[in-house]
């Protein structure tokens, strides 16, 4: 019988189509002898359907009539052996792919064949069984729309009670292959964005919401696995360590995506199952515990990928809720979270990992211990005090429970590492920019941006609030103290009541201008500590003037003396280096990071994206400098030139004035090199013929023939930025002038520009 199946003669012709739908039927059972003909003719069939699909319509009338789609589910239980079901899958696959017409989609989703073959126990101990049925699902995937959706469920009472697609696909979520997980991913996103609201209530009911929590302890434990990574890297560092962090970190943000796209489909309960377990599995117990001032440095790599995730969370995963809440628990001491994370400092356990109560995401009862680790009592406790502007004090102990999160924050940028102090300052920026977030909630952090208070303020004053008219005016332009207590106290009760963390939220911020202070003394800080790199120190420079883009008002007599100091500082380092291994391109390197150094200050966005933390720059210091290194002692100088560029532009704002595009270099008028030129009488470049003095020029005597000695003189001048080295003959008659004989530039002779940065 089969074998009369090589006889036919034009393939693409519903004659081919008939015969084969025939032989098909009349295969009673399906072993090694007869397969390769139902494989080959399974593979014709959808080859010919799909061909009819485009071209002519009776092929699919022909399709549906004889109910090939029957005959493929009972081959399928014939089936004895492992390639029939491959091919099926692939066959089907192939055809839901490439139909067109809605009227064939309608029919092969129709009749049940579908969620037969979906729910059908395939043996998927073997991997390609197991990737073209998941190539399968992710074509039905492809094709739901509200009416496609419909034939795919069953309901009763107009409720969803079954959805196999939906359930057998998620089965595959966690998967260890990577291709099969982004398949499952994007079947979920494609029943998520069909906005059927029956199938919306089944995703979103019982046991169905464990999916959104198990999604989460996914992520979890792939924080942990970086954390680990990082931590490894940290101890002990490998060619391929880039990389590898790279890969994890790539996966990260992958998964955060997701839930990105989850949340876009605009579906209230599952946002609002994603922010729960987000704050409850990852941000409560294991992100803020830890965060905790610790001096171990094996647990800086704990600080640092904690900044990160935080990071990563409020960038991509856009939930007004989350973020907010978010912010509000910066405002709990340390304790409220160490307590629930098991009272391990910095969430470190022996692993080296986060904190976790289960690393696994089988464990049913995860959220539920989750949410009751969570229920502690902190005695109240103030994130600031109430003192002067002139004189506020942020730095405490770390290891005082009563510090606030956001207080850790700022002193990790007053006195932690560099990569700490790159993740604080990464925090603050995205939160800063962070839309999702209340004003209310950055003014209460000290992070409002100055224009954003005034168009507040504007907008108050307008509408006739005197509050707003009346700070508009003042010297005390920010927001009211119960504006941003009122903003802060919703969501410090939302944390209290939905998620368990006791808190007394009394005197959150004593004075409105207390933690604008506090943000400002740390990055005041930040500029005068000489351990930070220069690429950490641009990223303090671009907050402070988001928070300031055009005002000195807010800094005091101590700030701007801090600052001075610290400038005078970087000068006298860069100083040191005209007499160092690159002084010929010294200017060169200042204009260069000149401009780069403006732009990146006036760019809406930082200088470096928070991934940059995880790869920290390499510091260059005169004692790592080996004897004779010139790479090293290049890389040095630009890591001062980046330093002192950044401080010089913030001694110019920090007076009020505009920032040019290009540095000023004025030429020193008591310069040596220049008195010789002077003295010489020359004005311009020294050509040839001319005549100049010769006073402190070095007599010589050369001989350009044997026996014929002529008196010159060297001498080095300089004009401006240009120097050359001059060969004068001495006129006998007129002493001590002589005449230019040859003129040699000097190459790198920019002598001028630190003494011009010295003298401004």
């Amino acid at each position: 019988m089969w074998f009369s199946f090589w006889r036919s003669k034009d393939r693409f012709s519903l004659d081919q189509l008939r015969y084969l739908a025939d032989q098909l039927t009349k295969v009673q059972i399906v072993n090694e002898v007869n397969k390769d003909f139902v494989i080959e003719a399974l593979r014709s069939i959808a080859e010919l359907v799909t061909y009819g699909d485009q071209h002519d319509p009776t092929f699919f009338e022909f399709f549906m009539e004889k109910q090939v789609v029957g005959d493929f589910v009972r081959i399928l239980k014939l089936s004895r052996t492992i390639s029939i079901p491959l091919q099926l899958l692939q066959t089907v696959s192939i055809m839901i792919q490439n139909l067109q017409s809605e009227h064939a989609i309608y029919y092969m989703f129709s009749n049940e064949h579908m969620n037969y073959l979906i729910t059908y126990s395939f043996d998927f101990r073997n991997e390609e069984l197991l990737s073209y049925y998941i190539s399968f699902l992710r074509a039905i995937g492809g094709k739901l729309n509200k009416n496609t959706i419909s034939l795919l469920v069953k309901t009763r009472n107009d409720e969803v009670v079954s959805f196999p697609l939906y359930v057998e696909a998620i089965r595959f979520a966690f998967h260890e292959e990577s291709m099969i997980r982004a398949a499952v991913r994007a079947v979920t996103l494609n029943v998520y964005h069909v906005g059927d609201d029956s199938v919306n209530r089944y995703i979103t009911s019982e046991p169905h919401t464990d999916y959104f929590s198990n999604l989460v302890s996914f992520f979890r434990k792939q924080c942990m696995d970086l954390n680990r990574l990082i931590s490894e890297t940290l101890k002990n560092p490998g060619p391929d360590s880039n990389s590898t962090v790279t890969t994890a970190v790539d996966e990260i943000e992958d998964n955060l995506y997701y839930f990105s796209d989850i949340i876009s489909a605009g579906i209230p309960d599952v946002e609002r199952l994603i922010t729960d377990s987000i704050l409850m599995l990852l941000i409560f117990p294991v992100l803020l515990p830890s965060l905790r001032t610790v001096a171990d440095n094996d647990m800086q790599s704990g600080v640092v990928t904690s900044l990160y995730l935080l990071c990563c969370i409020l960038r991509i995963v856009k939930i007004k809720d989350l973020a907010n809440t978010i912010v509000a628990a910066l405002y709990y001491p340390l304790e409220s979270f160490t307590k629930c994370s098991g009272g391990q400092v910095n969430g470190y356990i022996p692993d080296h990992g986060f904190t976790s109560k289960s690393d696994g995401i089988d464990n049913d009862n995860l959220a539920e211990n989750s949410a009751k680790c969570l229920v502690v009592n902190v005695p109240c406790s103030s994130s600031s005090s109430d003192c002067h502007p002139q004189s506020i004090t942020i730095l405490n102990n770390g290891s005082s429970s009563n510090v606030a999160l956001r207080e850790v924050l700022l002193e990790y940028v007053t006195g932690g590492a560099d990569v700490q102090v790159l993740g604080s300052l990464s925090v603050l920026a995205t939160l800063l920019q962070t839309k999702e977030l209340d004003e209310s909630m950055l003014d209460g952090l000290g992070i409002l941006p100055q224009r954003k208070q005034q168009k507040k303020l504007l907008l108050q004053a307008l509408v006739g609030e005197a509050s707003g008219e009346e700070q508009l005016f003042s010297s005390e332009s920010s927001l009211t103290r119960d504006g941003i207590a009122c903003g802060l106290d919703v969501y410090l009760n939302k944390i209290k009541e939905q998620y368990g963390v006791s808190f007394q939220p009394s005197n959150v911020v004593s004075s409105p201008r207390v933690p604008r202070f506090q943000v400002l003394d740390a990055l005041v800080s930040l500029f005068c500590r000489s351990n930070i790199s220069a690429e950490t120190l641009w990223d303090g420079g671009w907050l402070l003037r988001q928070l300031l883009p055009y005002s000195e008002s807010e800094f005091n007599n101590h700030h701007l003396e801090l600052l001075k100091i610290s400038y005078e500082n970087s000068a006298s380092a860069l100083e040191k280096e005209v007499r160092g291994f690159w002084p010929d391109l010294l200017i060169t390197v200042l204009c260069d990071e000149w401009r780069k150094c403006k732009r990146a200050m006036e760019s809406s966005s930082p200088p470096k994206e928070p991934k940059c933390m995880l790869f920290p720059p390499r510091m260059f210091f005169s004692e790592d400098i080996p004897e004779g290194s010139s790479f090293t002692a290049g890389e040095r100088m630009h890591e001062l030139v980046k330093v002192f560029v950044l401080l010089h532009q913030l001694q110019i704002f920090t007076h009020g004035r505009a920032l040019p595009d290009q540095p000023l270099i004025y030429h020193p008028c008591d310069h040596r090199t220049n008195s010789r030129a002077h003295t010489s009488g020359l004005a311009a470049v020294p050509k040839p013929g001319t005549e100049m003095n010769l006073v402190n020029a070095v007599p010589c005597r050369i001989a350009f023939e044997r026996g014929k000695e002529r008196h010159f003189c060297f001498l080095a001048i300089s004009v401006g930025t240009s120097g050359w080295l001059v060969l004068a003959e001495e006129l006998p008659l007129k002493k001590p002038y002589g005449v230019v004989r040859v003129a040699a530039p000097l190459a790198g002779c920019n002598v001028c520009i630190v003494v011009f940065y010295l003298a401004s």
